[in-house]
């Protein structure tokens, strides 16, 4: 799920930079702890909630593509994202989707990226290949239609053009599990506007954000630490962590998944995230502890049955999301905000765990849309009234 943020934050030298939307900066003062939470100005109304479920209202599957790779047979899809506009090899409702397998099967040697058009029976053009991402499990697409991509064995993220070309390659991640892209917020434009990559590690159990934009450092900042992990030897479909990264707006909140603690949490106020470990989930991923909480901090959705090792989420147009399981049966599940369960729905009745990625569009509940990718039958495919 893309991600749009409302302020950028720079770091230069010693020395912290905020910068609004509008391009105003303010000094900060080079020791973060001190006086950091007055720059945090960002301010979100309450979205009401909405008890209407939409996946009761989704009863018909449409298979959108293969993801196979046309070239090396990469298979094995772990992440889904759609664009909004036309820009270089990407054209607007393109989906873009990273394959973690290769043509063997073998998890995590998985080295393409797929171009796939939003109409049944469209076939995958390979956007880009490279060892750089081996092991792809996260790729979004960015406001000036470049994208972003992270690797789980290779251990970097990189940053692509429009038609595919390696523009540089941050290392430093670990094992980064995927990520999101954060453009700049509604009624911002220019040059200076905001906008993040939040990225889920396997090793440390954080969240990293990369500041980018004019003021935009290119530096790796961890804002969040201690969500549960499968451990950094796990590099295929066990690896699990700090994953499923949805945004929400309106209401500037950041959902997470972490499948070994089978929760589902939310960081609040994300874009308003200033310095390092600002949230601290605790052992078992139910509480946390937070430096600025009347700012930033940490809050559970969810915990237990009907979860099941969540992987994935997608915001629905209300503001609900929709979360699938890696264990137990392909279900996903539909949960409000305040962690009320509205529906549950198999999609994929093999035993295999299959769905490790999701995204939805709309205006409302009734012309709402789901995609998720299938690893048994290596496709994408459509939930739709």
């Amino acid at each position: 799920m893309s991600i749009p943020v409302s302020r950028l934050i720079a770091v230069a030298a010693t020395t912290l930079f905020a910068a609004t939307a509008c391009g105003q900066t303010t000094s900060v003062p080079t020791n973060p702890s001190v006086g950091a939470s007055a720059l945090r100005t960002t301010q979100y109304a309450a979205q009401p909630e909405d008890n209407t479920s939409v996946l009761k209202l989704l009863t018909k599957t449409v298979e959108i593509s293969s993801t196979v790779d046309p070239k090396n047979g990469d298979m094995g899809p772990r992440s889904l994202a759609q664009s909004t506009f036309s820009s270089g090899s990407i054209k607007k409702g393109d989906f873009i989707v990273c394959n973690f397998e290769d043509k063997n099967g073998n998890a995590g040697a998985g080295t393409t990226i797929e171009v796939i058009p939003n109409a049944p029976g469209s076939k995958p053009t390979t956007f880009y290949q490279g060892s750089d991402i081996e092991g792809c499990d996260g790729a979004a697409i960015a406001a000036d239609g470049s994208v972003y991509a992270t690797g789980l064995v290779s251990k970097q993220m990189v940053h692509l053009t429009n038609k595919g070309k390696l523009k540089k390659a941050y290392t430093g991640l670990f094992d980064p599990l995927g990520d999101s892209y954060g453009p700049q917020p509604p009624g911002a434009s220019g040059l200076y506007s905001p906008y993040f990559i939040f990225v889920g590690d396997l090793t440390t159990g954080s969240i990293y954000n990369d500041s980018l934009g004019g003021y935009g450092t290119q530096k790796i900042t961890q804002v969040v630490n201690g969500f549960a992990t499968s451990g950094s030897s796990s590099s295929g479909w066990a690896a699990q962590g700090p994953e499923g990264l949805s945004y929400n707006n309106k209401i500037g909140t950041l959902y997470v998944t972490d499948a070994p603690d089978n929760t589902l949490v939310e960081i609040t106020n994300a874009p308003n995230l200033l310095v390092k470990d600002e949230v601290t989930v605790q052992p078992g991923g139910k509480t946390f502890k937070c430096l600025y909480s009347s700012e930033t901090c940490g809050k559970l959705i969810k915990a237990g049955k009907p979860l099941k090792a969540p992987e994935a989420t997608a915001l629905l147009p209300n503001g609900n999301l929709i979360v699938a399981n890696a264990a137990g049966g392909n279900t996903l599940v539909e949960i409000t905000p305040s962690g009320k369960v509205l529906d549950t729905k198999v999609v994929d009745t093999s035993k295999t765990q299959a769905i490790y990625a999701l995204w939805a569009t709309g205006k409302n509940d009734s012309n709402t849309v789901l995609y998720y990718t299938d690893i048994n039958s290596n496709t994408v495919e459509e939930l739709e009234p």
